[in-house]
């Protein structure tokens, strides 16, 4: 059995003919306390917009703060998505429209609303207090800074409460109920249907009949209120019976969590190995522990450990005992395994490691994303000690990247570092649900030949030593992080040894670049003016960006790199064939210092730090400069 047999939750066939959509896409953002139940409203519309036929991308945005004081600006909740008719690559650069339930939301968002853009404000919330907590010196609503936009003012909290009064919910707990109103509103101004939400709620609350009929009667009165004011609705982006365009297929929304999950669990079926986790929590790793841990009907084993050491230590006793060790962390979780890291290297076991990258350094921004742990993944260890980097580009992309984590681990006997951040992790797009006996099986095989077995004794096509679980009869051994000698394995101190090991160690990492695709374009061509080369989550951004581009008349290029380490062996040539090379990144150009110190050409770089994804707009602009330097 594998994961993915499983009922898929949430998904919609995308038949073959269907009507063509309109070519338009919306972007909006619903934005309040951390308490306001945003993410909950956010991830609803999502399905709804899913299950509608749309194309779309998100992007959760998190407070850093705990529990911020309410009404603050640090304690902002936000959820953003793009959806529509046409292919959708990112959440998008602009908002169409914005939700703002207080005057925390408003101040932190407005300047991301275009303008004419639709603000949605909940009035009863800017009162004397909460716009002082906010640092607002007067209501934004009676002054003309809104005047750009078009702004729809609604008490909605008082709205809320009446409509769950008859059931005999009090106010306090009415306004728990306002996200399932507001979200009621604003699917009825986009044209969405709110029937899959119902049955959501139905099944959620089943426990609860008051919850549950509450919820129900804040949504329907949320809809019925666009309705009745008349309120004109926002542009059609998808009709009834249009599809985004997209392959045919049976599709679900999936986040990077969910497909770095099952991913893991298929390429440990592919490899014939019972998967072992081990994990201390930390943002914006912890949703892989919890995806795992769902899991376990599968084969899977989760461990929570004490401490990061003790995670990692953990899987590494796992892949010594024969099964497929994982664990995960973020940057500063990393750093803490290090050393760990250093001894898997050593004993040449396979090990997959998950870094789902944050802002930093130390504590730095837990619930913003960043790219800055490239360096950390492929330089960041004692002495000369080479292991794999690879980075998925998209939510989807995870779990196709993650089986590949698995392949070149066990086949190598190698740690291999996964790349994500916490834009992939939380964010969501349609999945084509994949035919998985189409992907060819790789069965690791353990164990050796008694009369011939040494413990360092190298495949001649891999160099990878033997993997021999403990207790294999006949083949007793021992491994360590002292150094070993050439083939027998007992510890060795002798010069010429140390240096043929480490010899070893580093051919064996460089020659995966034979076993890895070549890299390839995904936009253009070689003869173009301008490469985009890009990494990890960037993907959505150069792609959108590069469609522009082209579509303008400029000779633009767009290539994305999953292994970054070992690079791919065309990598230099593919590259030298172009007069400007851009790297976009988020962190100060890790990626186009790596690239300027292995093949000596000069890399153009586009960084910023700010937690956020970058926007195609961000993008073009850049490349707008090269092409016209």
């Amino acid at each position: 059995m594998n994961v993915m047999r499983r009922p898929v939750p949430e998904s919609t066939a995308r038949p073959a003919g269907a009507k063509p959509a309109t070519g338009m896409s919306l972007v909006v953002r619903f934005a309040g306390d951390s308490g306001d139940g945003m993410q909950l409203t956010g991830s609803r519309f999502t399905q709804e917009a899913a299950l509608g036929g749309a194309d779309l991308a998100t992007f959760p945005d998190f407070p850093a703060e705990i529990r911020a004081p309410v009404g603050t600006t640090f304690g902002v909740s936000a959820f953003q998505i793009q959806f529509g008719g046409r292919r959708v690559r990112t959440p998008g650069d602009q908002l169409d429209v914005l939700v703002a339930l207080n005057p925390a939301a408003l101040k932190v968002n407005l300047a991301d609303l275009r303008p004419s853009g639709t603000l949605i404000v909940d009035t009863a919330a800017f009162g004397d207090r909460n716009l002082k907590k906010a640092g607002y010196d007067g209501n934004p609503l009676e002054g003309h800074d809104l005047d750009p936009f078009r702004v729809i003012e609604i008490d909605i909290t008082k709205l809320t409460q009446a409509a769950v009064k008859p059931l005999g919910v009090g106010n306090r707990d009415a306004n728990r109920a306002r996200n399932f109103w507001t979200l009621g509103l604003v699917l009825w101004l986009t044209g969405r249907p709110r029937a899959a939400t119902q049955g959501w709620i139905k099944e959620r609350f089943k426990d609860d009949a008051l919850v549950q009929s509450a919820n129900l009667a804040a949504l329907d009165a949320g809809h019925a209120y666009g309705e009745t004011a008349e309120l004109p609705r926002l542009p059609e982006v998808l009709a009834a019976g249009q599809q985004a365009p997209l392959p045919p297929g049976r599709y679900r929304t999936i986040t990077g969590v969910e497909a770095l999950a099952y991913g893991l669990v298929e390429g440990g079926r592919l490899a014939g190995l019972e998967l072992f986790y081990g994990s201390y929590p930390i943002t914006p790793a912890s949703g892989l522990l919890h995806a795992l841990a769902r899991l376990d009907s599968f084969g899977v084993r989760t461990f929570q450990a004490e401490d990061e050491i003790a995670a990692v230590c953990a899987a590494i006793g796992a892949s010594y005992a024969g099964k497929l060790g994982v664990t995960g962390s973020s940057g500063p979780g990393i750093a803490l395994k290090t050393e760990a890291l250093g001894l898997a290297i050593a004993t040449e076991l396979p090990l997959v490691v998950v870094d789902a990258q944050r802002g930093g350094p130390s504590t730095g921004l837990p619930t913003k994303t960043e790219q800055s742990d490239l360096f950390q993944a492929v330089l960041g260890r004692n002495a000369d000690s080479p292991l794999v980097v690879l980075a998925a580009a998209t939510p989807g992309d995870c779990f196709e990247v993650a089986i590949e984590a698995v392949r070149l681990a066990a086949r190598y006997m190698t740690p291999v570092m996964l790349l994500t951040d916490g834009f992939l992790a939380n964010a969501s797009e349609p999945w084509l649900v994949p035919d998985l006996t189409a992907i060819e099986p790789f069965p690791v095989r353990q164990g050796a030949d008694p009369e011939s077995f040494e413990p360092y004794a190298r495949d001649p096509r891999t160099l990878a030593r033997a993997w021999v679980p403990p207790g294999t009869p006949g083949l007793r051994h021992r491994i360590g992080g002292i150094e070993r000698a050439d083939k027998t394995g007992d510890i060795s101190y002798d010069p010429a040894n140390h240096q043929t090991m480490t010899d070893f160690r580093r051919a064996k990492i460089d020659g995966i670049a034979n076993d890895i695709p070549e890299q390839a374009l995904e936009a253009g061509s070689a003869g173009d003016h301008v490469l985009i080369l890009g990494w990890g989550s960037t993907h959505g951004a150069i792609e959108s960006a590069v469609d522009r581009l082209r579509d303008a008349g400029h000779e633009v290029a767009h290539a994305q790199v999953r292994h970054l380490w070992p690079l791919p062996r065309n990598l230099e040539s593919l590259i030298a064939g172009y007069r400007h090379v851009l790297v976009p990144e988020l962190n100060g150009g890790q990626f186009a210092f790596i690239l300027q110190g292995v093949f000596g050409q000069k890399i153009e770089s586009l960084t910023k730090v700010t937690g956020k994804p970058f926007t195609a707009a961000e993008i073009e602009t850049r490349v707008q400069n090269l092409l016209e330097a």
